[in-house]
């Protein structure tokens, strides 16, 4: 072990260290509270006015330009490509097996795939992991912190968001690519593409945030939620769901947030029937 870390540049062996030492800690309890809601719900407003304005329009100009099959293969392709960050994350959260299987899928996809621009590992039972230095970090223990809506970026936590520096510097192809050409800025393409091909994903499931009394609530609930799947393997403890939406909590009255969406859904009829078609 000596000789491996003097082998890796200062900057990895901090990394590797940092993960070595939270070795054997349990997964943290989630949170449920929200104290930077003030400045949270701010930056909300900023991301969601920037959205409107440029990004979604964008995104709605590529659907247009675009059909489904051509969508499907750009989205495979970029799945694939970032696939080494999910190997990266099983290695340091040492789960050899799913390392192998994220290895034997970016391999199959990137050969019979043409590139990964089509996804043969699917149609032969490879399954598709998403991992990332945040749930390496939620797997050895670390707690989550607050609940931050991060400028541009959307909504984290305080020990999610570090897997935006450490994913991209360390394990991304697409950021490493970026980093490493110098094409008069034509080398961030490639992540403006991902970019765009992510929200042109999220236009479809726009009309659950449009039937959410408070949208602000529900995004913030849903990636909690997400994440804790994600954390682990798609099957949390019944406890820990409990605790998730509430229901460990004395005074915790379900009958009270229904009648409040009744309560939103009389006020907003029409985007209440969207809701339930």
């Amino acid at each position: 072990m000596p000789s491996l870390l003097r082998s890796l540049p200062p900057s990895r062996c901090l990394l590797f260290l940092a993960v070595t030492l939270l070795a054997g800690c349990a997964i943290a309890k989630p949170r449920t509270d929200d104290p930077l809601e003030h400045f949270n719900r701010k930056v909300y407003a900023f991301n969601d006015t920037l959205d409107k304005a440029v990004i979604r329009p964008v995104a709605v100009g590529y659907r247009k330009v675009t059909n489904p099959p051509l969508r499907r293969s750009f989205s495979d392709f970029f799945t694939n490509i970032r696939m080494p960050i999910t190997v990266a994350n099983d290695l340091l959260q040492a789960r050899p097996k799913q390392a192998v299987q994220s290895s034997g899928r970016f391999l199959v996809n990137l050969t019979l795939g043409i590139g990964g621009f089509f996804d043969p590992a699917s149609q032969l039972g490879m399954p598709l992991e998403d991992n990332d230095f945040g749930i390496t970090l939620a797997r050895w223990g670390l707690p989550e912190g607050d609940y931050l809506m991060v400028p541009f970026v959307g909504p984290s936590t305080v020990r999610d968001v570090w897997k935006l520096p450490v994913d991209s510097y360390f394990f991304d192809p697409l950021s490493l690519y970026a980093n490493n050409h110098h094409d008069n800025g034509l080398q961030y393409l490639p992540q403006a593409l991902y970019l765009i091909t992510l929200r042109s994903r999220g236009i479809d499931a726009e009309s659950f945030l449009q039937s959410a009394y408070d949208p602000y609530i529900f995004i913030r609930d849903a990636y909690r939620q997400q994440r804790l799947y994600k954390i682990y393997d798609g099957n949390p403890p019944a406890e820990v769901i409990e605790r998730m939406q509430g229901l460990d909590n004395q005074g915790f009255d379900p009958d009270q947030l229904l009648e409040q969406q009744h309560q939103w859904e009389g006020k907003h009829p029409h985007q209440a029937a969207v809701m339930h078609q």
